[in-house]
């Protein structure tokens, strides 16, 4: 896979602000930057898909999703499985209790820990979207030739290695 030149004009040089001298980050190479930036628009394009129809945002999709593949988690639980912050992940859990898409029980082993689960709402919801998300993955994966999407697949995942908890 060949390396392609950014198309972006090149930011001007450190010396931007008279007399004094920064450290400098180009941005465009930095790559918590670029992946971020990446996730947006992918993020952003997906969302198209189910914000207006079914009035969810991108954080409370994500619940859906991963309550989708592992039912009876706790809110931490989910947190930690998306790497998104707590605060955001109870904002949404508690939309989605308050639209019917989620149901919430006490664990069994431990009464002070309660359960997510999908409720029959919230996978009708899912059964839709999972179907659309998959398809939109495929149109985003389309740029690359089949090596290149299995070349992706391992270096995201030698990447992602180091820092599971």
């Amino acid at each position: 896979m060949t390396q392609q030149a950014s198309t972006s004009p090149a930011p001007p040089p450190a010396a931007a602000h008279e007399g004094h001298s920064h450290a400098l980050l180009d941005l465009e190479r930095f790559l918590p930057y670029r992946l971020s930036v990446l996730t947006n628009r992918i993020s952003g394009g997906l969302a198209e898909l189910y914000s207006v129809r079914f009035d969810i945002g991108i954080t409370e999709w994500r619940v859906i999703a991963v309550l989708g593949r592992y039912a009876g988690l706790s809110a931490n639980g989910v947190a930690e499985r998306t790497a998104m912050d707590k605060v955001a992940v109870s904002r949404a859990v508690a939309r989605l209790l308050e639209r019917g898409l989620l149901t919430r029980e006490m664990h069994d082993a431990d009464r002070r820990r309660s359960v997510l689960e999908l409720s029959e709402a919230g996978y009708a919801v899912y059964d839709v979207v999972v179907p659309l998300a998959l398809d939109y993955e495929r149109d985003v994966l389309a740029a690359l030739d089949a090596d290149e999407r299995q070349l992706l697949d391992r270096l995201l995942a030698k990447l992602e290695s180091p820092l599971q908890d």
